[in-house]
This record gives C-alpha cells, structure tokens and sequence, in this order.
C-alpha cells in the first residue's frame, strides 16, 4: 500500500475475518495430522495384546508389560534430566545477557511522604511516632562580636600581642 492510500475499515475487516478463517482451518487439519501420528505410532509400538490363553500365557504377557514399563520410565527419566539440564544452561544463559546488558536502574518517582507517614509504615500501624524535625531544633540566639577597631587596622601592632603570648608557652 502507498503512502496516499488507505484501506477502508470494512475492507480490513473483511480481511482479517480471512485471515482467521484461513488460520482456524490449518489448526484444524493440523490437529488431525497430530491424532493421525499418534494412532500411527501407537498401532505400531502398542499392538493389542491376545487375551486368550491360560492364566500363565496371561501372566506372561502382564511380565512383557511391565518390562516395558520400565524400559519407557527409563528413557523418559533421561529425557526428563536432559531437559532440565538444557533449561538451567538457558536459564544462565539468559543471567549472563542480562550482565553483558547491564543493569538499567528505573527512573525513581517522587513521593511525597511526610516523616510521620514514613516512619509509620516502616513500624508498623502499632507504633505511633512523631517526628516533628523542627520542634526538636535548639534556638540559638545570634550573638554579634564587636571587634576592636584597631585590631582590624595595622597587623604590626598585634605582632608584639602575640610575641609575648608565644614567650608564655615556651617558658612553661
């Protein structure tokens, strides 16, 4: 189809209801080949046993049975650990893409959760906390030094300040 040009609804749906049509119809004769195999396999492996006999011909017949029980619980434990084995080398296989990958972190949303409400749902509804950050605040009172002047002016006078103080400690 052209870029110009569309299909008509009633016309995509007419050829969609084909399409399932046409689908349902190879399901079906797919199934019968399916039933058609079984029955195929099951008259050749599995022919029907003669019942008629004495009870030794029958005991007979209940032994090759049972042999043969056996030998298809055989195979199909070894397909069975097959299988498994090829699900777990899958299975590690798809861990190792995962890795090469790399691990994509998910954009994180934002919620908006007071702390009361968080710790609330941490703990539990039994436990009522508050936590009212601010309340537990100290106030501190804004003090203002008032710095000589002349300590700001010329750093030479405050030389011999310290001078002495420096004598202090060394004499002690």
């Amino acid at each position: 189809m052209s870029d110009g040009k569309k299909m008509s609804s009633s016309r995509r749906h007419h050829l969609k209801s084909l399409m399932l049509q046409i689908a349902a119809s190879w399901i079906e004769q797919e199934k019968k080949e399916i039933e058609e195999v079984k029955e195929a396999y099951m008259a050749e492996n599995c022919p029907p046993p003669d019942l008629s006999g004495d009870q030794a011909a029958l005991m007979e017949i209940c032994k090759k049975i049972y042999q043969a029980i056996d030998k298809i619980d055989d195979v199909r434990y070894d397909v069975e650990a097959k299988v498994q084995k090829a699900d777990k080398e899958i299975e590690d296989l798809k861990m190792k893409v995962v890795e090469l990958a790399g691990v994509k972190k998910p954009a994180l949303k934002k919620v908006r959760m007071s702390a009361d409400a968080m710790l609330q749902a941490l703990l539990g509804g039994k436990h009522k906390v508050t936590m009212d950050l601010r309340s537990n605040l100290k106030q501190v009172k804004k003090e203002v030094k008032e710095e000589p002047t002349e300590a700001v002016g010329d750093w030479r006078k405050n030389i011999e300040d310290k001078a002495d103080r420096k004598k202090m400690f060394e004499t002690s």
